[in-house]
């Protein structure tokens, strides 16, 4: 209210209104001292954490993979100190005399980098796997928003020649393929962590503390042979050059340990250099392509009717006119004899006395020999992407399917398969797992015994006899074993005008180191028989690996057959 004193003006407020404002200031004040208390006492590291985040980071400390070696010892995959240029859109101020600079040591065009650049937020890499002279130049330039992230890239020093079996990494080290990928939680190392104190530019100008070290990931050593896989991809590269072929494939394993020495793919790409790849470069088509295996079924077949007592190998199977007709379907040879015995149906080929022997079995006999050798199954050999091939159950074959089977018609195996279920004929019956990884072989499992494996081999060895189909496997001064395959690939569930010609085998009979797988894929021409352009690359790579191995010669008379008798090929 108003109140005149002498021709004066005074306000008068009411006392409550008067305690009413005192009691408001005080409040207020109390607020601000209260959260004052909270920030500084109670809740302390909230207001540190705000000013930290101004100038701290924590920063991640890359560790490296493990270093894949062979097994003597050659390194096959390490990883480089490596560099990535990344910017944070938020923090990015540049002239574009910086930018051109920038865009230069990044050899990219300077209008393209500052269309990547656009916008207000977010995190884009530049630039990965530069080398740290180059990272060091592009921080001289002190743009503010564009940082450095210490890494590492792998390096594959035997290129092309280990692409499928060792595989490779992506931008972010991690396994994408073969070796790489199967054992990535083995060779990925841990990332550690740094805290560092940053200036407004973003550069790290002091390293407070290590939070965490880096851990290295583990080396490891594979069964392999680079020494082997050199002259294994030399040869069947040859083969396709020669052959016109659209593909093939090699795989050498150790015929008493199981363990893979060589696996080599045509075509093949560099690891290092992985611009514009295809699926067929990329494709490992020992471990996940599949085809029907032909004649190389054979010595399973008569595997199966020696165990079971049906036949002998001086057995005669009778093969009038080399044909067998067996419901509306016919079964022919090339060769045509009345009759012959069960080692000369492997010597020459013969399907009629394959099928012949084959419906002479039960049905689950001839599966259980194939399912105890592996077919049907994948290999468990630690490669990605297996494929296990197509064998039906025994209970739904007709006659005509059992008959087909016997010469691997009507099937599918992959190359890694079937040169594994070939190791039981030098093993004495023994199949053992594969191995990959160097170290102490697992056991086996008996699948046939010893008998009948020794049978068997002596057939095979008459294969690469100048009487045989395939004179031309033959190794000068060693006696080898084997059996060529010569199968019309199948393409929308009918048979064409194309050929897989194979050739699988193993050396020195008297006492044997490896079995060496070979597979051409369509090879051109005439001359498309496992005898004539599979079998020559046994014969050349399994001399080069005696040598090599210093095996001694168990044959020094021999020399290498020249006939080529042709094989059947249905």
């Amino acid at each position: 209210m108003k109140t005149r004193v002498s021709g004066k003006v005074f306000v008068r407020f009411e006392q409550w209104r008067s305690l009413l404002v005192q009691s408001l200031l005080l409040g207020a004040l109390t607020a601000l001292i209260g959260r004052a208390f909270w920030l500084q006492a109670i809740h302390s590291t909230f207001l540190q954490q705000k000013g930290e985040e101004r100038y701290s980071r924590i920063l991640p400390e890359p560790a490296s993979r493990g270093i894949i070696r062979d097994r003597n010892g050659q390194p096959l995959a390490i990883s480089i100190p490596s560099e990535s240029v990344w910017a944070n859109r938020e923090d990015l101020e540049m002239t574009v005399s910086q930018r051109d600079q920038l865009a230069a040591l990044l050899k990219e065009d300077p209008r393209v980098m500052a269309r990547r650049l656009r916008g207000d937020t977010g995190i884009v890499y530049l630039k990965r796997q530069l080398t740290p002279e180059i990272a060091q130049q592009i921080m001289n330039l002190k743009i503010s928003g564009i940082f450095v992230q210490h890494g590492f890239h792998r390096a594959y020093p035997k290129s092309s020649e280990m692409a499928h079996l060792v595989g490779f990494t992506n931008a972010d080290d991690h396994g994408q393929e073969g070796v790489e990928l199967a054992y990535e939680s083995l060779l990925q190392g841990v990332y550690g962590a740094r805290r560092v104190i940053r200036d407004r530019a973003g550069h790290v100008i002091e390293d407070v503390e290590n939070i965490r070290a880096p851990r290295q990931g583990q080396d490891m050593a594979l069964s392999v042979d680079a020494r082997i896989q050199h002259l294994a991809a030399r040869e069947l590269h040859a083969a396709i050059a020669t052959s016109h072929a659209k593909a093939g494939a090699v795989v050498v394993l150790d015929s008493q340990t199981g363990e893979i020495l060589a696996l080599v793919n045509s075509p093949d790409y560099d690891p290092n250099q992985r611009v514009n790849l295809s699926g067929d470069e990329l494709r490992n088509r020992a471990i996940t392509d599949t085809y029907e295996p032909g004649s190389t079924m054979k010595p399973f077949t008569i595997a199966a009717a020696l165990e079971a007592g049906r036949i002998r190998p001086d057995t005669v199977i009778p093969t009038p006119g080399g044909v067998l007709a067996i419901g509306n379907h016919l079964i022919h040879d090339d060769h045509v004899a009345a009759s012959y015995t069960v080692s000369e149906v492997i010597e020459h080929s013969s399907n009629v006395g394959a099928a012949r022997i084959a419906l002479e079995l039960p049905a689950r006999t001839m599966w259980d020999m194939f399912t105890d050798v592996g077919f049907g199954q994948k290999p468990k050999s630690g490669f990605p992407g297996e494929a296990g091939g197509r064998l039906r159950p025994y209970q739904n074959w007709k006659p005509i399917e059992q008959a087909t089977m016997a010469f691997g018609n009507g099937m599918t195996v992959s190359l890694l398969q079937i040169a594994r279920a070939y190791t039981v004929f030098p093993n004495r019956g023994l199949l053992r797992p594969l191995m990959l990884v160097k170290g102490t072989p697992p056991p086996g499992h008996q699948v046939m015994t010893d008998k009948t494996a020794r049978e068997v081999t002596a057939m095979l060895e008459t294969v690469v006899s100048p009487e045989g189909t395939a004179p031309q496997a033959a190794v000068p001064g060693y006696r080898v074993a084997g059996k060529t395959g010569t199968a019309h690939k199948v393409l929308r569930g009918h048979y064409v005008n194309k050929y897989v010609a194979s050739f699988i085998g193993f050396a020195p009979v008297s006492a044997p180191r490896v079995v060496v797988a070979v597979m051409i894929d369509e090879p051109a021409g005439s001359r498309y028989y496992g005898g004539q352009v599979a079998a020559p690359v046994f014969s050349a790579l399994t001399g080069e690996i005696m040598q090599l191995l210093e095996v001694p010669p168990d044959a020094p008379n021999t020399v290498m057959g020249s006939d080529v008798s042709a094989e059947h090929h249905t």
